[in-house]
């Protein structure tokens, strides 16, 4: 599941929700639905979000464990 991976990026460099919804243009809500699971991310934000922490889009949805 890609959820983990959402919130594990974030922590890792300090940020808050209300930041990475400001990177996807979404309202902080929305974006705490997609890290807790109870949403489905659209694939246009998994893609901002692997440009946005420099990872790849298989990396976010759990494909792979290289976050390279």
């Amino acid at each position: 599941m890609y959820y983990p991976r959402l919130k594990d990026l974030r922590e890792d460099r300090d940020l808050m929700q209300k930041e990475i919804a400001a990177v996807l243009g979404i309202d902080q809500r929305v974006y705490s639905n997609y890290e807790t699971g109870k949403r489905e991310i659209p694939t246009r934000f998994v893609v901002k979000l692997a440009d946005f922490y420099k990872t790849s889009t298989d990396y976010i949805l759990g494909r792979t464990n290289k976050p390279d």
